[in-house]
């Protein structure tokens, strides 16, 4: 039994030493080799000495479409969805760079008070296609929300657009169409949402 023991602790420190010759630095496995025996452990060594991978891309996401316009409950809905959930804010435009700032800016506090961190991604072409696109190409999104009166959100509703068109789930936002500005708060208001998966 301890010829057992002793031969599974030298097939255990062989892959340790195998882990370390593959994904550690020349410096780390130099270090690691030098450590002797009164060192720690392999495993607890490479733990020690491999970085930690997480990127601020690597957070999962939720993704706001804005068109030309963005009402304060849409937005406010969004705020409270990425804190309820410690996820960040992914906004989703094909309005210019100015257009997008204008419309964004005055919610630069909340979201600085709710911890969220948000970035701006502006798309071009088809709408649907370059919204699609993206959404595939990060996995981070966990779903998509959208203006119920919106392009995007009517064409849902219409079921003019196939419901696997967009790889994330879909919600879409009822908005009280005179809370919409262009740069200028405006008051919270009551947010109701209708899930669609797409």
């Amino acid at each position: 039994m301890i010829k057992l023991t002793a031969e599974i602790k030298r097939i255990l420190n062989a892959l340790a030493f195998a882990h370390a010759g593959e994904f550690l630095s020349l410096r780390q496995k130099s270090d690691y080799l030098n450590q002797g025996p009164e060192g720690p452990g392999a495993a607890d060594a490479i733990q020690a000495m491999t970085p930690a991978v997480e990127t601020t891309s690597d957070r999962r996401q939720v993704a706001l479409y804005m068109g030309s316009e963005l009402p304060a409950d849409m937005m406010h809905y969004v705020v409270q969805t990425c804190g309820r959930l410690k996820h960040g804010l992914t906004v989703l435009t094909f309005q210019s760079d100015s257009t997008a700032h204008a419309l964004l800016s005055p919610y630069a506090d909340e979201l600085a008070a709710a911890g969220i961190a948000m970035k701006t991604v502006l798309l071009t072409g088809d709408p649907v296609s370059g919204l699609a696109r993206y959404l595939r190409r990060h996995p981070e999104v966990a779903f998509l929300a959208c203006k119920e009166t919106g392009y995007l959100g009517r064409s849902f509703l219409n079921g003019t657009q196939p419901q696997d068109v967009l790889p994330v789930p879909v919600v879409l936002v009822a908005t009280h169409e005179e809370g919409a500005q262009s740069g200028a708060s405006t008051q919270p208001r009551q947010t109701s949402e209708t899930v669609r998966a797409a």
